[in-house]
């Protein structure tokens, strides 16, 4: 049998007239509904009845078990947090448009990434640090749902990382704010008060984030079967192919293509769906 996730708490009676007539009969379970049905669905199908109802529609891998869940791994850009950092600092220095240019192909994958935020990073220099404040404070803000699913975790005692191509300045602010267990970022090179243009050490990408979901794995003394991770980007399909489940947030094309769950309407609260 296949358990199908309808992450809504409501169903108006069209939505349940095509659940019914595609699906099966859904049952409340929580904040979401559920179907179990023998039918042999492919992501099209979903894809399909999802976009009918305009409801986020998953189907559970057959080999998910929510018990086993011990991490969550998050990507902070249009993931956590509903800004790209390095464009809104890039703004203070009237070059927001080249810098979100790149940013854009980089997380449809057009672009290496690597090279990409050493070319965006370059386009800061001589900004003063400050702007990197003024962005927390002023246009930072969590996606939907943000605080709900990271207090619902905490409350199933289920460890949080955030992992981000972006910058350790929004990382460890969320970190003491939210209160999360892990994070690693990039690290912007400062000299005098203002952006060198550099980033200090190696650049954290898409193998990065990959390899930090495996040395959390140690540290935690779990397996990657026991690991949930979402993304939006490119460089989180890496490190979202070694989870044992991986969700697509309003993501990219290329993301939603491979990532086994996504996300669509729902806000960020949606994945407790996942661990009821």
């Amino acid at each position: 049998m296949t358990t199908i996730l309808i992450h809504s708490e409501t169903l108006s009676p069209e939505q349940q007239r095509i659940l019914k007539k595609t699906l099966g009969i859904p049952k409340k379970v929580k904040q979401h509904f559920r179907i179990q049905t023998p039918l042999s669905l492919s992501i099209s199908d979903i894809t399909q009845i999802s976009q009918q109802t305009q409801l986020d529609i998953n189907c559970l891998p057959e080999n998910f078990n929510a018990q086993d869940i011990r991490l969550v791994i998050s990507d902070m850009d249009s993931t956590l947090i509903a800004i790209e950092c390095v464009d809104e600092i890039a703004d203070f220095i009237n070059v927001k448009a080249e810098v979100s240019a790149i940013t854009e192909a980089a997380m449809r994958g057009e672009l290496d990434f690597e090279g990409s935020l050493i070319k965006r990073v370059k386009l800061l220099s001589g900004l003063g640090t400050s702007a990197l404040q003024q962005v927390f404070d002023e246009r930072l803000c969590l996606n939907p749902g943000a605080e709900t699913w990271i207090q619902g975790l905490k409350n199933k005692g289920i460890a949080f990382a955030l992992v981000s191509g972006g910058f350790t300045f929004f990382t460890e602010r969320l970190k003491q704010q939210l209160s999360l267990d892990f994070t690693r970022a990039n690290v912007l090179e400062e000299a005098n008060g203002k952006l060198t243009g550099k980033v200090v050490g190696n650049i954290i990408g898409a193998q990065a984030k990959a390899d930090f979901l495996h040395e959390l794995c140690q540290t935690l003394n779990i397996q990657p079967h026991q690991v949930i991770a979402v993304g939006d980007g490119a460089n989180d399909l890496l490190m979202m192919k070694e989870a044992g489940l991986s969700i697509a947030y309003h993501a990219k094309p290329a993301v939603q293509k491979e990532a086994l769950t996504a996300l669509n309407y729902r806000g960020l609260d949606a994945i407790l769906d996942f661990l009821a």
